[in-house]
Protein backbone atom coordinates (compact mmCIF):
# COMPACT_ATOMS: atom_id res chain seq x y z
CA UNK A 1 0.00 0.00 0.00
CA UNK A 2 1.42 3.48 -1.10
CA UNK A 3 0.99 6.23 1.62
CA UNK A 4 -0.92 8.32 -0.27
CA UNK A 5 -3.32 10.78 2.86
CA UNK A 6 -6.78 9.69 0.58
CA UNK A 7 -7.71 6.03 -0.62
CA UNK A 8 -10.36 6.45 -3.60
CA UNK A 9 -9.35 3.17 -5.37
CA UNK A 10 -11.05 0.00 -4.66
CA UNK A 11 -12.35 -2.01 -2.13
CA UNK A 12 -10.74 -1.45 1.43
CA UNK A 13 -11.10 -2.95 5.13
CA UNK A 14 -9.35 -2.67 8.63
CA UNK A 15 -8.53 -5.80 9.92
CA UNK A 16 -7.94 -5.56 14.12
CA UNK A 17 -6.51 -7.92 15.87
CA UNK A 18 -6.36 -8.08 19.59
CA UNK A 19 -3.75 -9.48 21.92
CA UNK A 20 -4.38 -10.60 25.94
CA UNK A 21 -8.25 -10.44 25.38
CA UNK A 22 -7.89 -14.01 23.31
CA UNK A 23 -6.78 -15.20 26.87
CA UNK A 24 -10.21 -14.29 28.77
CA UNK A 25 -12.10 -17.25 28.33
CA UNK A 26 -16.15 -16.36 29.17
CA UNK A 27 -14.82 -13.39 29.78
CA UNK A 28 -14.02 -12.56 26.51
CA UNK A 29 -16.79 -10.88 24.89
CA UNK A 30 -17.02 -8.36 27.74
CA UNK A 31 -13.61 -7.04 26.51
CA UNK A 32 -14.22 -7.35 22.75
CA UNK A 33 -17.60 -5.51 23.23
CA UNK A 34 -15.66 -2.71 24.76
CA UNK A 35 -12.41 -2.66 22.66
CA UNK A 36 -15.26 -2.09 19.91
CA UNK A 37 -16.82 0.97 21.65
CA UNK A 38 -13.43 2.30 21.99
CA UNK A 39 -12.27 1.68 18.26
CA UNK A 40 -15.69 3.66 17.45
CA UNK A 41 -14.71 6.87 19.68
CA UNK A 42 -11.17 6.88 18.99
CA UNK A 43 -12.23 7.59 15.33
CA UNK A 44 -15.52 10.09 16.10
CA UNK A 45 -14.88 12.68 13.53
CA UNK A 46 -13.36 11.12 11.23
CA UNK A 47 -14.97 8.07 10.30
CA UNK A 48 -18.09 6.40 11.47
CA UNK A 49 -18.40 2.56 10.37
CA UNK A 50 -19.65 -0.43 11.81
CA UNK A 51 -17.37 -3.12 12.90
CA UNK A 52 -17.83 -6.66 12.74
CA UNK A 53 -16.24 -10.03 14.63
CA UNK A 54 -14.73 -12.33 12.07
CA UNK A 55 -12.45 -15.32 13.47
CA UNK A 56 -10.49 -13.80 16.31
CA UNK A 57 -10.47 -10.49 14.74
CA UNK A 58 -12.39 -7.19 13.87
CA UNK A 59 -13.36 -5.89 10.68
CA UNK A 60 -14.59 -2.41 9.23
CA UNK A 61 -15.21 -1.71 5.73
CA UNK A 62 -14.37 1.69 4.40
CA UNK A 63 -15.93 3.91 1.90
CA UNK A 64 -14.86 4.44 -0.85
CA UNK A 65 -13.69 7.76 -0.06
CA UNK A 66 -11.14 7.84 3.51
CA UNK A 67 -8.23 9.72 4.88
CA UNK A 68 -5.59 6.81 6.06
CA UNK A 69 -3.32 8.64 7.91
CA UNK A 70 -6.01 10.84 10.12
CA UNK A 71 -7.31 6.63 10.82
CA UNK A 72 -4.38 5.42 11.58
CA UNK A 73 -3.34 8.10 14.29
CA UNK A 74 -6.15 7.52 15.93
CA UNK A 75 -6.16 3.86 16.03
CA UNK A 76 -2.22 4.00 17.48
CA UNK A 77 -4.15 4.94 20.65
CA UNK A 78 -6.51 2.37 21.29
CA UNK A 79 -5.73 0.75 24.19
CA UNK A 80 -6.20 -3.49 23.79
CA UNK A 81 -5.09 -3.39 20.03
CA UNK A 82 -2.19 -5.40 19.33
CA UNK A 83 -2.19 -4.41 15.29
CA UNK A 84 -4.40 -3.06 12.65
CA UNK A 85 -4.34 -3.55 9.24
CA UNK A 86 -5.28 -1.89 6.25
CA UNK A 87 -6.49 -4.48 3.35
CA UNK A 88 -7.81 -5.13 -0.01
CA UNK A 89 -11.15 -6.77 0.18
CA UNK A 90 -11.71 -8.98 -2.63
CA UNK A 91 -14.09 -11.15 -4.16
CA UNK A 92 -12.88 -14.80 -3.95
CA UNK A 93 -11.34 -15.35 -7.23
CA UNK A 94 -7.71 -16.28 -7.32
CA UNK A 95 -6.85 -14.22 -9.56
CA UNK A 96 -7.98 -11.00 -8.08
CA UNK A 97 -5.95 -12.55 -4.80
CA UNK A 98 -3.27 -13.41 -6.79
CA UNK A 99 -2.49 -9.44 -8.23
CA UNK A 100 -3.74 -8.10 -5.12
CA UNK A 101 -0.79 -9.79 -3.17
CA UNK A 102 1.84 -8.79 -6.30
CA UNK A 103 0.83 -5.23 -6.59
CA UNK A 104 1.03 -4.50 -2.95
CA UNK A 105 4.21 -6.37 -2.53
CA UNK A 106 5.70 -4.23 -5.09
CA UNK A 107 5.44 -1.26 -2.79
CA UNK A 108 7.36 -2.40 0.03
CA UNK A 109 10.99 -2.62 0.47
CA UNK A 110 11.93 -5.75 1.54
CA UNK A 111 15.05 -8.51 1.03
CA UNK A 112 13.20 -11.64 2.43
CA UNK A 113 9.19 -12.82 2.75
CA UNK A 114 6.83 -15.04 3.13
CA UNK A 115 2.96 -15.42 2.44
CA UNK A 116 0.80 -16.45 5.44
CA UNK A 117 -2.79 -17.54 4.39
CA UNK A 118 -5.39 -18.52 6.45
CA UNK A 119 -8.49 -19.84 4.55
CA UNK A 120 -11.08 -20.39 6.65
CA UNK A 121 -14.11 -20.06 3.81
CA UNK A 122 -12.98 -24.10 3.30
CA UNK A 123 -15.25 -24.78 0.12
CA UNK A 124 -12.36 -22.29 -1.58
CA UNK A 125 -10.87 -24.56 -3.91
CA UNK A 126 -7.50 -23.62 -3.66
CA UNK A 127 -5.79 -25.36 -0.19
CA UNK A 128 -4.05 -22.44 2.28
CA UNK A 129 -0.41 -23.92 1.24
CA UNK A 130 -1.06 -24.05 -2.18
CA UNK A 131 -2.46 -20.22 -1.97
CA UNK A 132 0.64 -19.07 -0.74
CA UNK A 133 2.96 -20.79 -2.78
CA UNK A 134 1.77 -19.54 -6.03
CA UNK A 135 1.41 -16.18 -4.91
CA UNK A 136 5.22 -16.54 -3.36
CA UNK A 137 6.01 -18.46 -6.84
CA UNK A 138 4.57 -14.71 -8.52
CA UNK A 139 6.61 -12.75 -6.38
CA UNK A 140 9.87 -13.91 -6.73
CA UNK A 141 9.41 -13.50 -10.62
CA UNK A 142 8.81 -10.01 -10.19
CA UNK A 143 11.99 -9.39 -7.64
CA UNK A 144 15.05 -10.85 -6.76
CA UNK A 145 14.55 -11.55 -3.19
CA UNK A 146 14.63 -14.55 -1.05
CA UNK A 147 11.50 -16.71 0.86
CA UNK A 148 12.36 -16.81 4.56
CA UNK A 149 9.14 -19.06 6.37
CA UNK A 150 10.95 -17.91 10.14
CA UNK A 151 11.52 -14.70 9.75
CA UNK A 152 11.09 -12.35 7.24
CA UNK A 153 11.32 -8.74 6.93
CA UNK A 154 7.94 -8.52 5.23
CA UNK A 155 4.89 -10.80 5.30
CA UNK A 156 1.69 -11.10 3.03
CA UNK A 157 -1.26 -12.17 4.24
CA UNK A 158 -4.40 -13.68 2.83
CA UNK A 159 -7.17 -14.43 4.48
CA UNK A 160 -10.53 -15.83 2.97
CA UNK A 161 -13.53 -16.17 4.79
CA UNK A 162 -17.12 -15.40 4.84
CA UNK A 163 -17.75 -14.39 1.32
CA UNK A 164 -14.53 -12.38 0.81
CA UNK A 165 -10.98 -12.51 0.73
CA UNK A 166 -8.53 -9.67 2.20
CA UNK A 167 -5.04 -8.71 1.59
CA UNK A 168 -2.37 -7.19 3.25
CA UNK A 169 0.98 -6.90 4.07
CA UNK A 170 2.11 -4.19 6.87
CA UNK A 171 0.62 -4.54 10.30
CA UNK A 172 0.97 -0.98 12.34
CA UNK A 173 1.55 -2.15 15.68
CA UNK A 174 -1.00 -1.41 18.55
CA UNK A 175 -1.00 -0.44 22.00
CA UNK A 176 -1.47 -4.12 23.16
CA UNK A 177 -2.71 -3.99 26.72
CA UNK A 178 -6.81 -4.39 27.72
CA UNK A 179 -9.72 -1.79 26.75
CA UNK A 180 -9.92 1.31 28.82
CA UNK A 181 -13.31 0.57 30.65
CA UNK A 182 -12.77 -3.03 31.21
CA UNK A 183 -10.37 -2.72 34.77
CA UNK A 184 -13.09 -0.49 36.84
CA UNK A 185 -11.72 3.57 37.70
CA UNK A 186 -9.18 4.60 40.24
CA UNK A 187 -7.71 8.02 40.91
CA UNK A 188 -4.69 9.27 39.90
CA UNK A 189 -2.48 11.90 41.66
CA UNK A 190 -1.03 14.09 39.08
CA UNK A 191 1.36 16.96 39.02
CA UNK A 192 2.83 18.40 36.07
CA UNK A 193 5.60 16.55 36.39
CA UNK A 194 7.16 13.68 34.52
CA UNK A 195 6.61 10.38 36.67
CA UNK A 196 3.14 10.93 37.30
CA UNK A 197 1.83 11.39 33.82
CA UNK A 198 3.57 7.92 33.15
CA UNK A 199 1.96 5.97 36.04
CA UNK A 200 -1.19 7.36 34.75
CA UNK A 201 -0.38 6.21 31.37
CA UNK A 202 0.46 2.42 32.31
CA UNK A 203 -2.48 2.15 34.26
CA UNK A 204 -4.84 3.57 31.81
CA UNK A 205 -3.39 0.88 29.46
CA UNK A 206 -4.34 -2.03 31.90
CA UNK A 207 -7.88 -1.03 30.86
CA UNK A 208 -8.14 1.42 34.03
CA UNK A 209 -10.40 4.40 34.20
CA UNK A 210 -8.98 7.42 35.38
CA UNK A 211 -10.47 10.25 37.15
CA UNK A 212 -7.10 12.79 38.01
CA UNK A 213 -6.24 15.17 41.32
CA UNK A 214 -4.11 17.93 41.19
CA UNK A 215 -2.75 20.23 44.38
CA UNK A 216 -1.99 23.59 44.25
CA UNK A 217 -0.71 26.54 46.18
CA UNK A 218 -2.67 29.51 44.31
CA UNK A 219 -1.81 32.19 44.53
CA UNK A 220 1.72 31.91 46.42
CA UNK A 221 2.69 30.17 43.36
CA UNK A 222 1.74 30.74 39.58
CA UNK A 223 -1.22 28.79 38.29
CA UNK A 224 1.85 27.74 35.45
CA UNK A 225 1.67 24.28 37.19
CA UNK A 226 -2.37 23.91 36.87
CA UNK A 227 -2.19 24.86 33.46
CA UNK A 228 0.47 22.32 32.62
CA UNK A 229 -1.45 19.58 34.58
CA UNK A 230 -4.46 20.21 31.92
CA UNK A 231 -2.74 20.03 28.93
CA UNK A 232 -1.53 16.64 30.26
CA UNK A 233 -4.92 15.83 31.28
CA UNK A 234 -5.98 16.56 27.79
CA UNK A 235 -3.41 14.01 26.53
CA UNK A 236 -3.77 11.13 28.48
CA UNK A 237 -7.38 11.46 27.47
CA UNK A 238 -6.70 10.80 23.70
CA UNK A 239 -6.29 6.90 25.38
CA UNK A 240 -9.77 6.87 27.54
CA UNK A 241 -11.39 9.68 26.20
CA UNK A 242 -13.66 11.19 28.92
CA UNK A 243 -11.06 12.03 31.61
CA UNK A 244 -12.26 14.36 34.97
CA UNK A 245 -9.55 16.57 36.73
CA UNK A 246 -10.09 17.69 40.75
CA UNK A 247 -7.62 21.09 41.11
CA UNK A 248 -7.55 21.53 44.64
CA UNK A 249 -6.62 24.47 46.31
CA UNK A 250 -3.57 23.44 49.24
CA UNK A 251 -2.34 26.63 50.61
CA UNK A 252 -4.60 26.39 54.05
CA UNK A 253 -3.43 22.44 54.49
CA UNK A 254 0.57 23.43 53.96
CA UNK A 255 0.29 26.78 56.07
CA UNK A 256 -1.39 25.07 59.11
CA UNK A 257 1.25 21.99 58.76
CA UNK A 258 4.10 24.68 58.38
CA UNK A 259 3.06 25.88 62.06
CA UNK A 260 2.42 22.83 63.66
CA UNK A 261 5.41 20.45 62.66
CA UNK A 262 8.83 19.98 62.15
CA UNK A 263 10.31 21.75 58.96
CA UNK A 264 11.70 18.00 58.00
CA UNK A 265 8.45 16.36 58.27
CA UNK A 266 6.22 19.08 56.09
CA UNK A 267 6.31 16.61 52.71
CA UNK A 268 5.27 13.83 54.48
CA UNK A 269 2.56 15.23 55.77
CA UNK A 270 1.87 17.28 52.40
CA UNK A 271 1.69 14.06 51.09
CA UNK A 272 -0.74 12.10 54.09
CA UNK A 273 -2.99 14.76 53.24
CA UNK A 274 -3.15 14.40 49.38
CA UNK A 275 -4.07 10.63 50.05
CA UNK A 276 -7.00 11.36 52.00
CA UNK A 277 -8.36 14.10 49.67
CA UNK A 278 -7.79 11.67 47.03
CA UNK A 279 -9.62 8.90 48.54
CA UNK A 280 -12.67 11.54 49.17
CA UNK A 281 -12.84 11.88 45.46
CA UNK A 282 -12.42 8.21 45.19
CA UNK A 283 -15.73 7.94 47.09
CA UNK A 284 -17.15 10.64 44.98
CA UNK A 285 -16.32 8.73 41.40
CA UNK A 286 -16.86 5.15 42.91
CA UNK A 287 -13.16 4.52 42.35
CA UNK A 288 -11.24 1.13 44.24
CA UNK A 289 -7.83 2.57 44.02
CA UNK A 290 -5.27 5.54 44.14
CA UNK A 291 -2.35 5.69 41.58
CA UNK A 292 1.08 7.61 41.75
CA UNK A 293 4.23 8.24 40.18
CA UNK A 294 6.25 7.43 42.88
CA UNK A 295 9.63 5.61 42.49
CA UNK A 296 11.33 4.31 44.92
CA UNK A 297 14.21 6.22 46.72
CA UNK A 298 13.57 8.93 43.90
CA UNK A 299 13.10 11.90 45.96
CA UNK A 300 13.05 11.82 50.18
CA UNK A 301 9.36 11.24 50.70
CA UNK A 302 9.89 7.78 48.71
CA UNK A 303 11.81 6.09 50.86
CA UNK A 304 9.76 2.60 51.95
CA UNK A 305 9.57 4.12 55.13
CA UNK A 306 7.83 7.33 54.33
CA UNK A 307 5.33 5.46 51.42
CA UNK A 308 4.75 3.08 54.07
CA UNK A 309 3.84 5.86 56.54
CA UNK A 310 2.03 8.30 53.96
CA UNK A 311 -0.16 5.30 52.52
CA UNK A 312 -1.44 4.43 56.14
CA UNK A 313 -4.06 7.27 55.82
CA UNK A 314 -6.29 5.49 52.73
CA UNK A 315 -7.92 1.72 52.94
CA UNK A 316 -7.72 2.24 49.24
CA UNK A 317 -5.19 0.33 47.28
CA UNK A 318 -1.88 2.36 46.50
CA UNK A 319 -0.76 1.41 42.50
CA UNK A 320 2.99 2.40 42.04
CA UNK A 321 3.34 1.65 38.71
CA UNK A 322 6.88 3.25 38.05
CA UNK A 323 8.10 2.43 41.29
CA UNK A 324 10.63 0.21 40.41
CA UNK A 325 11.93 2.11 37.38
CA UNK A 326 14.64 4.59 37.01
CA UNK A 327 14.63 7.52 35.77
CA UNK A 328 15.79 7.18 32.12
CA UNK A 329 13.05 4.48 31.56
CA UNK A 330 10.27 6.39 32.72
CA UNK A 331 11.51 9.69 30.43
CA UNK A 332 11.44 7.32 27.45
CA UNK A 333 7.72 6.45 28.19
CA UNK A 334 6.78 10.35 28.66
CA UNK A 335 8.87 10.69 25.30
CA UNK A 336 6.74 8.35 23.82
CA UNK A 337 3.13 9.19 25.13
CA UNK A 338 4.38 13.20 24.64
CA UNK A 339 4.02 14.24 27.55
CA UNK A 340 7.98 14.89 28.75
CA UNK A 341 7.83 18.39 26.71
CA UNK A 342 4.93 19.76 28.96
CA UNK A 343 6.35 18.09 32.06
CA UNK A 344 9.87 19.58 31.77
CA UNK A 345 8.21 23.35 31.51
CA UNK A 346 8.91 25.39 34.40
CA UNK A 347 6.77 25.61 36.96
CA UNK A 348 6.03 25.61 40.91
CA UNK A 349 3.94 23.15 42.49
CA UNK A 350 2.55 22.47 46.16
CA UNK A 351 4.95 20.13 46.68
CA UNK A 352 8.04 22.70 46.14
CA UNK A 353 6.20 25.31 48.47
CA UNK A 354 7.72 25.35 52.28
CA UNK A 355 9.93 21.93 52.01
CA UNK A 356 13.15 21.84 53.99
CA UNK A 357 16.42 21.72 52.87
CA UNK A 358 16.99 18.11 54.94
CA UNK A 359 13.39 16.19 54.61
CA UNK A 360 12.91 12.93 56.59
CA UNK A 361 13.53 9.81 55.39
CA UNK A 362 12.55 7.23 57.79
CA UNK A 363 9.51 9.01 59.61
CA UNK A 364 8.60 8.05 63.31
CA UNK A 365 5.29 7.46 63.32
CA UNK A 366 4.27 9.75 66.63
CA UNK A 367 5.81 12.69 65.27
CA UNK A 368 3.73 12.66 62.44
CA UNK A 369 0.43 11.82 64.58
CA UNK A 370 1.51 14.61 66.82
CA UNK A 371 1.60 17.33 64.05
CA UNK A 372 -1.65 16.20 63.01
CA UNK A 373 -3.43 16.57 66.34
CA UNK A 374 -2.42 20.07 66.31
CA UNK A 375 -4.66 21.00 62.96
CA UNK A 376 -8.26 20.82 62.04
CA UNK A 377 -7.38 17.86 60.01
CA UNK A 378 -10.87 16.96 58.76
CA UNK A 379 -11.80 20.37 58.43
CA UNK A 380 -8.76 21.47 56.25
CA UNK A 381 -9.12 18.38 53.95
CA UNK A 382 -13.31 18.58 53.59
CA UNK A 383 -12.30 22.47 52.54
CA UNK A 384 -10.11 22.18 50.28
CA UNK A 385 -12.03 19.73 48.35
CA UNK A 386 -14.84 21.39 48.61
CA UNK A 387 -13.48 24.19 46.77
CA UNK A 388 -11.75 21.81 44.11
CA UNK A 389 -12.43 23.34 40.77
CA UNK A 390 -13.31 20.19 38.32
CA UNK A 391 -12.10 20.20 34.75
CA UNK A 392 -14.07 17.95 32.50
CA UNK A 393 -11.96 16.46 29.02
CA UNK A 394 -13.13 14.40 25.83
CA UNK A 395 -11.65 13.34 23.23
CA UNK A 396 -11.89 14.31 20.40
CA UNK A 397 -13.27 17.75 21.56
CA UNK A 398 -12.40 20.46 24.37
CA UNK A 399 -12.17 20.49 27.77
CA UNK A 400 -15.34 22.15 29.60
CA UNK A 401 -14.52 23.76 33.02
CA UNK A 402 -17.09 23.69 36.13
CA UNK A 403 -17.79 23.84 40.19
CA UNK A 404 -18.14 20.69 42.05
Amino acid sequence: MTDDNKRENGKHCIVFHYSEIGLKGGNRKTFEDQLMRNIQQSLSGVLKRHITRRYGRFIMDLPETFDWQAISERLKKVVGLANFVLAETLDQNFEAILESAVRQMKEIPYDSFAVVTRRVQKTFPMRSMDISKEIGAAILAERDVRVDLSNPDVSCYVDIFDDRAVVYCEKIPGLRGLPVGTGERAVSLLSSGIDSPVASWKIITRGVKLTFVHFHSAPFTSLASLNNTKRLVKHLTEYQYNSKLYAVPFLDYQQAIMMNAKPEYRVVLYRRGMYRIAELVAKKVKANALVTGESIGQVASQTLSNMRMISEVTSLPVLRPISGHDKEEIIQVARKINTFDISTEPYEDCCSLFVPKHPVTRSIPDIVYEAEEKIDLEGLLRSALDKAEVSRFKFPGDEQEQSP
